[in-house]
């Protein structure tokens, strides 16, 4: 992780400067899409207390609160420190230093480090660091594993179908690394410092500001200082404004700005629903005589059935020590309400080809993260007036190869290449304050990105047939190894992923084994070894538009999913003190901010909004 000291200087510095500029605002912002409805039933317990929910105009504990907020002015500000934001912020100052050009570049982000809050498998193609910096491996770039051994297996209860890795195939990873994303993506943010953009890390973007024309302006950061029931504590203190000509949004999957700004600009007008899986990951430290270096070894079948979308990954790290990445990913367009994808994740290290790895090791990280896996006829219009998406949060993943950190990273190079010319023009040549910049899209579409997302289009949504994953698998040899993607239609997906659930009624409950303690484990053990933390005493960020509708709907129908849905014991179902029915308990602090509720939740009644920031998960290298 970075030496908090080097960052902890800049942000201090950064609030000195944001606290110079007064700005007209005298009240606080509030999102305007959210269905504000406050519960009407005495009986139901109130359980949302952010001010999302409940206006602070309207609660008179605000009154003479001083809610003035302070401003700063950039070039650019880009929001969320990922593969695909600092991509486009290195890419910003590189093209500035090659045209001397003096170019201010902001870059806020949640989590307490660059690369705390970044997960994945990873197997890294390096085909978009290639560009960013041919000399990576001079500049010592944590790609330490190329992949030396590639296997792929069908799994039943009891065996293993070998799956031959054709030449072609998207599974196919020679020439990739395989990495601990959270340490490359520290590595992006220290050559973004040394180029001098601007990084603030633990500073959560809360909201997007407007100009009058309606164009976005910036973002402002998260209010401190907030009682858990909804109240100014005596340290209560404003968030601060960044404007900028261009907001670049990287928020990552499922960003809660970008929902807005889908509303706001009607951006998802002409594409289908996103789709999502959740990613569960372990390291593990295993014994070294069943370490293989380089060896990536993916899976599907058991233990999910055909109908349900899914898979496994357990890579072998060649980092001095004989550690082993491995999860299991779990579409979220699955339709049995039992269905607990943290439960299947340590049923599948139990298989007979899986557990032997991992016999006599030691666990030593845990966490989750949702996936974008729409495809190419998922992803929304990326600019409007002001602003543009970037990497997962509009969702440039190809489902396929299960590799979306090179295609990120790519659409944040592109934007940054779109952005420049506009940015450092003597005379702005605008219809509106903040700029519109359309070449991003036209230059992704003319990019291999597009390419590659439009070969493997009907992969995903191929397995929505009779046969489930079978037929999936079947349709992509045909049509992918041989038409290369080149068949002259394209495949729809089911809708939303909130809508596929069947009653409970309708479904048989899953049995599953109880955690040995030695290969599968239970829950709460996993999360305490993702770091998680959360400042205790402000409200939970994961909010409800109504109160009542977890024990009248998602209870009731669905046997609340949301107690299996969300990977880190979040959500629990506890009787009420008066011994008369249920309540739903959010245990916040346990978030490890995958969003897979705000996703998953068939009512669609949780709405994810960041904490205070720096909360949320502690990831060492994930």
């Amino acid at each position: 992780m970075f030496p908090a000291s080097r960052y902890s200087c800049q942000a201090h510095r950064c609030i000195r400067a944001l606290k110079t500029v007064p700005t007209e605002h005298t009240a606080p912002q509030l999102y305007t899409t959210l269905h504000r409805r406050t519960c009407s039933s005495l009986s139901t317990p109130r359980i949302t207390t952010h001010y999302t929910i409940h206006p602070r105009d309207k609660d008179p504990r605000w009154e003479g609160v001083e809610m003035e907020r302070f401003a700063d002015e950039a070039d650019v500000v880009i929001v969320g420190g990922g593969p695909a934001g600092l991509s486009a912020a290195i890419r910003l100052k590189q093209l500035a230093n090659e045209h001397e050009k003096e170019l201010r570049v902001c870059l806020v982000e949640k989590a307490s480090q660059i690369g705390a809050h970044t997960l994945s498998g990873a197997c890294l193609e390096p085909s978009a660091i290639n560009e960013l910096f041919p000399d990576w491996k001079e500049r010592g770039a944590p790609l330490h594993t190329p992949v030396t051994e590639d296997v792929f297996s069908i799994l039943t209860e009891k065996h293993r179908i070998p799956v031959p890795m054709l030449p072609g195939l998207p599974m196919q990873n020679h020439g990739n690394y395989i990495v601990r994303l959270g340490n490359f993506v520290r590595w992006l943010g220290e050559q973004a410092e040394e180029l001098g953009v601007e990084l603030y890390p633990g500073y959560a973007a809360a909201e997007v500001l407007f100009h009058e024309d309606g164009s976005v302006k910036g973002i402002a950061t998260n209010d401190v200082g907030i009682a858990k029931d909804g109240s100014p504590k005596d340290v209560f203190e404003r968030g601060m404004e960044l404007h900028a000509k261009v907001t670049m949004f990287g928020e990552g999957c499922h960003g809660h700005l970008a929902k807005q700004l889908y509303k706001k600009f009607n951006l998802r007008e002409n594409c289908e629903p996103q789709t999502y899986a959740i990613g569960l990951k372990e390291v593990w430290m295993i014994d070294e005589k069943k370490w293989r270096p380089g060896r990536v070894e993916h899976s599907v079948g058991w233990p999910l059935n055909r109908h349900t979308y899914g898979g496994s990954f357990l890579y072998h790290l060649n980092e001095g020590e004989p550690l082993v990445a491995l999860g299991f990913v779990v579409g979220l367009d699955y339709s049995n309400p039992y269905l607990s994808p943290f439960r299947e994740f340590q049923r599948w290290k139990h298989h007979p080809f899986v557990a032997p790895t991992l016999e006599g090791g030691n666990r030593i990280a845990y966490g989750a993260r949702a996936l974008n896996e729409g495809g190419i006829q998922s992803l929304p219009k990326l600019t409007f007036p002001g602003g543009l998406l970037i990497g997962c949060s509009p969702g440039f993943m190809n489902v396929p190869k299960i590799k979306g950190t090179h295609t990120a990273m790519k659409s944040g190079m592109l934007a940054a290449e779109a952005i420049f010319p506009k940015v450092t023009a003597e005379s702005l040549d605008s219809e509106t304050a903040g700029l519109h910049v359309p070449e991003y899209a036209e230059a992704l579409k003319n990019s291999w990105v597009w390419k590659e997302l439009y070969a493997v289009r009907n992969i995903r949504p191929s397995f929505h047939n009779y046969f489930g994953l079978y037929g999936g698998m079947v349709y992509t040899g045909i049509f992918y190894w041989i038409l290369r993607g080149k068949e002259p239609w394209t495949l729809k997906h089911c809708g939303l992923d909130a809508n596929q659930l069947k009653p409970a009624k309708d479904c048989t409950p899953i049995d599953y084994p109880k955690p040995d303690g030695k290969i599968s484990f239970d829950l709460l053990s996993s999360v305490a070894l993702s770091g998680t933390n959360h400042e205790g005493d402000q409200p939970a960020h994961l909010t409800l538009k109504d109160d009542s509708v977890p024990v009248a709907r998602n209870l009731a129908i669905y046997d609340g999913p949301e107690q299996r849905f969300c990977p880190a014991g979040v959500y629990e179902y506890v009787p009420l003190e008066t011994g008369d029915g249920m309540r739903l308990q959010i245990n916040a602090q346990n978030c490890v901010h995958c969003k897979t509720c705000d996703i998953k939740d068939p009512s669609q009644n949780i709405n994810w909004v960041v904490p205070e920031g720096g909360g949320g998960p502690a990831y060492n290298g994930m």
